[in-house]
């Protein structure tokens, strides 16, 4: 099982980001993906939920309405779109499905 997180960077405020997470080495469709971060000196939380066959979302309450969650079973990945980014949203992002993590990407909101 293979979880591959990109799509991260440095962004000024109110600017945007797409994530994307790659999956290899399961059947990806058959599982929900999930988008935590961890901020410097910040436990790890869970951003966003996207269930098997996409019906379902959840969201952290700081991010609803800014970030969309969604999921391409054909190409084996799950985006997160973050809009009008705030310095708070800076942390490492990271993927999770079928009980893996991927390796993080560090996402930086700074003017």
């Amino acid at each position: 099982v293979q979880l591959v997180e990109s799509g991260g960077g440095l962004v000024q405020p109110g600017g945007s980001l797409r994530l994307s997470c790659t999956a290899s080495g399961f059947t990806f469709e058959n599982f929900a993906v999930s988008w935590y971060r961890q901020g410097p000196r910040k436990g790890r939380e869970l951003v966003a939920l996207i269930t098997r066959g996409g019906g379902g979302r959840n969201y952290l309450d700081s991010v609803k309405d800014r970030f969309t969650i969604s999921r391409d079973d054909a190409k084996n990945t799950v985006y997160l779109q973050m809009n009008s980014l705030k310095p708070e949203d800076t942390a490492v992002y990271y993927c999770k499905s079928s009980n893996s993590w991927g390796q993080g990407i560090q996402v930086t909101v700074s003017s």
